[in-house]
């Protein structure tokens, strides 16, 4: 399966990235993962920092499933599910700091939350490539997941 990971602005926390990596190691066997880092804009107009990253986005011009706190919760095995319905391929985009416009939200094919609670983006992230290597562990009946 390829599964690409599309991201505003880069991983700034190192614990973060070297867990990010950390999973990537992990989830490569089962799937080819791609990153791709957007910039992040910078400035004081948050509407107009938020629009202009949401244009970088939207020039990827793939079907894409946005990561949101309104979208729809999955358990672990739900979410295993999910990406095996999307076979051979999920792009998943992560919002910036301020997260992304409407016509990004519009776009989008479908929405996650990893939770109820409010997540940093690059939290997000961790979490994310976390719970993509747990529903590959899921899929192929592997032991990380009890």
């Amino acid at each position: 399966m390829k599964i690409r990971l599309v991201w505003v602005g880069k991983t700034k926390e190192r614990f973060i990235q070297e867990g990010i990596e950390k999973y990537l190691r992990l989830l490569r066997p089962f799937a080819d993962v791609a990153v791709s880092e957007i910039r992040e804009e910078k400035g004081k107009d948050i509407q107009r920092m938020v629009e202009k990253e949401g244009e970088r986005i939207l020039k990827l011009r793939s079907p894409y499933v946005l990561l949101d706190e309104r979208g729809k919760e999955y358990t672990s095995a739900g979410f295993a599910d999910f990406l095996s319905g999307h076979q051979p391929s999920v792009h998943f985009v992560v919002g910036g700091a301020y997260g992304v416009s409407e016509r990004v939200k519009e776009a989008a094919e479908g929405t996650v939350a990893l939770s109820e609670m409010t997540l940093t983006h690059e939290m997000s992230r961790l979490f994310l490539v976390e719970q993509l290597y747990r529903a590959f562990t899921i899929m192929h009946k592997r032991g990380y997941h009890h």
